[in-house]
């Protein structure tokens, strides 16, 4: 049911707003960062609806507002989100909150085989909800925030209550219901987990092109542009973007005009930064080689000839079950989940359930067909362990 949303922005009023709502065991959630332009993502707003009453939070001048932690954190309230996982990373981050019963809207359209699962998608499927998505790339980190921007934000949580119920009885109709509960329940152990920045440098795609004299360069061109960032809290692409980064890396060049060659060189940064870019290129130049940057080797297993025998069995078995179930495979039994019972290579139900990335649902689902489809390899393998 659609209602007006509350913007809350003083600790007085969000204290009685949260008081009011102590007693509900179901409420949907949301949050808002600024990824896309800031340096380090935070919350900037809290989006919460219950079945009649809609608030967006602002943490800006009221701080985390603990008794929703508190709210949050009570295992008989079920907590909604679309897409729960960046929330979460968020949520644990920011303020320490772990969230312990959730219902996330995107998971649960994924394991009922739809395949557009976007929030846009799923309101004008079941309500004929149509989105406005002018700002979905909004600068949420801005104040004062327009009144069609909390109109927007308070957009993400109004309807969730209502889908969260079509999706559970559509689950349940499915027989899914277990199989979300078990997604769900993974889900509360979500957390931050912070990347090695100085490794980051090879995790940017296209990275791998370059040969070790480049990649020293480019790390040391990474390494000045996050500190740029930083200083001024801005989205990294905001300060220059990962081709122009390549280019250079690849070019070397020595002087300035060398630099405004470079297409997609900011004009702006070119005159204010030109010589911190220069050094950055030089330090990469004249790193010893026996210093240079190199890719980690991958994690390489034993090597066992039918792996790929085996793996190839179960993916035919995955496919023919996704066809039959009318999912997505990748949701069904991803590639990584599949490689890994490959290499346990299993005998019993019983040691498939002690592989830790399998959910016990897809064991029971997929597993006396998996078993099925091992055997003849494993018969094989013994036979070349023991010739006549």
């Amino acid at each position: 049911m659609r209602h007006k949303a509350i913007y809350l922005d003083t600790a007085e009023d969000t204290s009685r707003f949260l008081r009011s709502i102590e007693n509900v065991d179901l409420l949907a959630l949301d949050t808002e960062g600024a990824s896309f332009h800031r340096f380090v993502d935070r919350i900037y707003l809290l989006q919460l609806s219950t079945r009649d009453q809609t608030a967006v939070m602002d943490p800006l001048p009221i701080g985390a507002p603990e008794e929703l932690g508190r709210v949050l954190e009570d295992p008989n309230v079920e907590v909604v989100f679309h897409d729960a996982d960046y929330d979460l990373r968020l949520l644990r981050r920011d303020y320490g909150w772990q969230v312990r019963n959730i219902f996330d809207t995107r998971v649960a359209a994924q394991l009922l085989g739809m395949r557009a699962f976007g929030l846009a998608a799923l309101l004008e499927k079941y309500f004929g909800v149509k989105l406005d998505k002018k700002h979905q790339r909004a600068d949420w980190s801005m104040r004062p925030l327009t009144p069609d921007m909390l109109e927007y934000a308070a957009q993400d949580t109004m309807h969730l209550l209502g889908l969260r119920d079509r999706l559970a009885e559509d689950l349940k109709r499915a027989g899914r219901w277990s199989w979300a509960r078990e997604e769900f329940a993974r889900l509360e152990q979500t957390r931050w987990q912070d990347e090695d920045e100085s490794t980051a440098f090879l995790r940017i795609k296209g990275a791998r092109d370059l040969n070790r004299r480049e990649l020293a360069v480019l790390r040391e061109l990474v390494n000045w542009r996050n500190e740029v960032a930083r200083r001024a809290d801005r989205a990294t692409f905001r300060v220059i973007g990962n081709d122009p980064l390549f280019d250079i890396a690849r070019l070397r060049p020595t002087t300035r005009e060398g630099l405004s060659g470079v297409k997609g060189m900011p004009r702006s940064l070119l005159e204010r930064a030109a010589p911190d870019v220069l050094e950055a290129v030089k330090r990469g130049v004249e790193l010893p080689d026996a210093d240079l940057p190199r890719f980690p080797k991958a994690v390489r297993w034993e090597r066992d000839p039918d792996f790929d025998a085996r793996a190839t069995a179960l993916r035919t078995v995955r496919d023919a079950a996704a066809t039959r179930l009318d999912l997505d495979p990748g949701v069904l039994c991803s590639r990584d989940r599949l490689e890994a019972v490959a290499r346990r290579n299993p005998t019993t139900m019983e040691g498939l359930r002690e592989i830790p990335e399998l959910r016990q649902w897809q064991v029971e689902e997929l597993g006396p067909a998996f078993l099925a489809a091992l055997a003849p390899h494993r018969k094989a393998e013994q036979s070349a362990h023991n010739p006549m």
